[in-house]
């Protein structure tokens, strides 16, 4: 009690326990529902413990972290731990005690919230999240949703510029290997669909007017892009004489239904210069692809919950609207730009988990873990097919599939790369340096300009900290992407790599906010100090 060592563990985090009890703090127990409040007569006897922590007693064989803890039950715990800061007795939290939360964190740990404060980001520094972030939507607010359907419509014109020139000449060009994705494609509440890749058949549609289309609309909005318009009075390129429902719906059975396009040899050359000038604006330009790909996101959920894949403007803004999963508000989605031309290993999608702990606020002190994992999909990666065991990395998605007999054999079984192995590999394609001269500062990059950005939104307390796992995707060229930031990541190991890691980062994050107070030379594992203002 005089040092101050009591703490309280809220959720599964027995390492965190075991941790605490090995450097001499004791537990406050919390009441639980069914537990009985002590009245004993034998201090080594304890009907008030729950199942889980009967189960600990074999770690506990004479009872006395159980004394200890009846010995300190009307004493506020110093260091609290636990899932959730709502999830804390309010009567616990005092000036002075440790909490591994900060209030308010919503503003970059939703999905919703992250999309806000990095819209803010210019605003702030010198950065555009457009370099880190898939651009992102909230359908809930009008001019966003607004700007949302013009980025549909132009992506749509580039994509049909990057098909046209899959083939150049003056005869038709054929889509190879699209998917068709007929109404209602993708993944909704667990049914599938499978969409069937198409190419161009005899006799099927040629749009000759489509690539003049897509030309000018191009050429309009690379003309704002340059800030053109500024005298001029430009209408956005979407405001045209175009009949966009028309284009649309032509562009889709181009790209999804092999479709055949006429290209003469003054506009491949057209497309070529056009695109190259648009790729000096559009830092997303080669990463989204030719297909248009869009994910749909309720804004506040997590573990893949709700999300949906999508290629067709009418039926995002349909579904968003008709608020078909339950858990979602009216409005509470976000869409954001699929990156389609991502990096794949064994020809498997897979994403990284990189932890981060922040010990202040002000001033915003980030730690960077130096260890980090992949999860693999359970099916080869494939946008001709866009069921969720295909494209959604979340170990609580993958876990209810099995790896698909087409899967390469080289993915691992347990779906779970070590960044170790995943180095290994980049070795092996002759790209070491990508790791640490592109990944790693990239991921560092990404994260900092988020937490910047949503700093102001930040409730935060002295002395306590928060550890976050930060989600990427890996483009074609090695840039990492941010998809989110997670408060609270799982600590629950599925495999031997994360029963490792994830044992590792609770050590590592015990030395960092409570060894490093008392000795500043003590080593704090595989933590780096990346930014303090």
């Amino acid at each position: 009690v005089q040092e101050k060592k009591i703490f309280t563990v809220q959720g599964p985090y027995p390492i965190i326990r075991r941790e605490l009890r090995a450097r001499g703090w004791v537990e406050r127990k919390l009441p639980s529902v069914g537990r009985q409040l002590v009245q004993h007569h034998n201090p080594l006897h304890y009907p008030w413990l729950s199942t889980e922590e009967e189960e600990q007693c074999d770690e506990d064989p004479n009872g006395i972290h159980n004394l200890m803890s009846y010995l300190v039950r009307d004493r506020l715990p110093n260091f609290i731990w636990t899932n959730f800061l709502e999830a804390t007795d309010c009567e616990l939290l005092q000036q002075d005690n440790v909490v591994n939360h900060y209030a308010r964190v919503d503003a970059f740990t939703t999905k919703e919230g992250l999309c806000l404060s990095l819209q803010k980001l210019p605003w702030i520094e010198q950065a555009d999240p457009n370099t880190f972030f898939p651009r992102c939507y909230r359908l809930g607010i009008m001019d966003e949703r607004e700007a949302f359907i013009e980025d549909f419509r132009l992506t749509a014109a580039r994509s049909l510029l990057k098909l046209a020139l899959e083939e150049a000449g003056d005869r038709p060009v054929r889509t190879r290997q699209v998917p068709n994705l007929a109404k209602g494609a993708g993944w909704h509440k667990g049914h599938v669909s499978y969409p069937k890749c198409s190419t161009a058949r005899p006799g099927s549609p040629l749009y000759p007017e489509l690539v003049e289309e897509a030309l000018e609309v191009c050429k309009q909005h690379l003309g704002v892009l340059r800030h053109q318009d500024i005298d001029r009075r430009t209408p956005s390129p979407c405001r045209t004489c175009i009949d966009w429902d028309r284009f649309l719906q032509q562009y889709y059975r181009v790209a999804h239904e092999g479709a055949g396009l006429v290209l003469t040899k003054q506009q491949q050359k057209e497309c070529q210069n056009l695109l190259q000038h648009l790729a000096e604006q559009l830092p997303q330009l080669e990463m989204e692809g030719k297909l248009n790909v869009w994910i749909l996101k309720p804004g506040a959920e997590s573990q893949g919950r709700g999300i949906i894949c999508m290629t067709r403007l009418e039926e995002v803004l349909q579904l968003a609207w008709s608020c078909t999963a339950p858990s979602v508000q009216v409005g509470r989605w976000v869409v954001q730009k699929y990156v389609e031309r991502l990096l794949t290993i064994f020809g498997t999608k897979f994403d990284i988990r990189q932890w981060f702990v922040v010990t202040d606020w002000k001033p915003l002190t980030v730690w960077f873990y130096q260890d980090c994992y992949l999860r693999f999909c359970s099916r080869p990666f494939s946008l001709c097919h866009l069921e969720r065991a295909r494209h959604l990395c979340n170990v609580s998605v993958q876990k209810w599939y099995k790896t698909s007999p087409d899967q390469d054999p080289r993915v691992p079984r347990d779906k779970i790369w070590s960044n170790k192995q995943f180095q290994e590999y980049l070795a092996q394609l002759g790209q070491a340096d990508a790791w640490p001269q592109v990944l790693v500062p990239g991921m560092k990059a990404a994260i900092l300009s988020a937490l910047r950005s949503a700093q102001d939104q930040v409730r935060f307390r002295k002395g306590s900290f928060e550890l976050y796992g930060a989600d990427f995707l890996v483009g074609e060229d090695f840039q990492p992407w941010l998809l989110e930031i997670n408060s609270c990541p799982t600590m629950s190991p599925s495999s031997a790599v994360t029963q490792q890691l994830c044992a590792n980062v609770q050590r590592d994050t015990l030395c960092l906010v409570l060894d490093r107070k008392d000795n500043s030379t003590s080593s704090i594992g595989a933590f780096e100090l990346i930014y303090k203002e």
